[in-house]
């Protein structure tokens, strides 16, 4: 009798022993996968973005100034909604871009002010999604 309460402790034991270790071990496996890409991959980012046409237009100092922009959103429904509002989007540079001078574009601290500007003035236009980058893929004053 007592080889057989013993026996029974044994084994209570040893599966009380598997069943922690199972649990940990899934708990583990569970918490410490990789969180994925957090950024998105470049096919992810050309098909969230838009091409918007060169725009020509003066500054507040009678200079002239030419740029083509590609703006970057969200997600594709975004992309969608942001190409639809490709006139808007022109108006708000154009607008802009009138009360800025040559020295307000020079260098790069320039360029990402207007580029910060331009992105909360389309933010404030989005339903679905948000701008995320604003780009230059061309820039010329004159």
């Amino acid at each position: 009798m007592k080889n057989n309460k013993m026996l029974t402790m044994i084994i209570i034991v040893l599966v009380a022993i598997i069943l922690i270790g199972g649990v940990a071990f899934v708990l583990f496996t569970q918490f410490n996968k990789p969180s994925g890409s957090l950024e998105p991959t470049i096919d992810e980012i050309v098909v969230a973005s838009v091409e918007i046409p060169e725009i020509t237009t003066n500054l507040a100092d009678n200079r002239v100034v030419r740029m083509s922009l590609k703006i970057q959103t969200s997600n594709k429904d975004a992309a969608a909604e942001l190409t639809k509002r490709t006139f808007q989007v022109q108006n708000i540079v154009i607008q802009e871009l009138s009360e800025m001078e040559q020295k307000d574009l020079e260098g790069k601290q320039g360029k990402q002010i207007f580029q910060k500007s331009l992105k909360t003035r389309l933010n404030e236009l989005m339903q679905e999604g948000e701008v995320q980058e604003v780009y230059f893929t061309s820039f010329i004053t004159q």
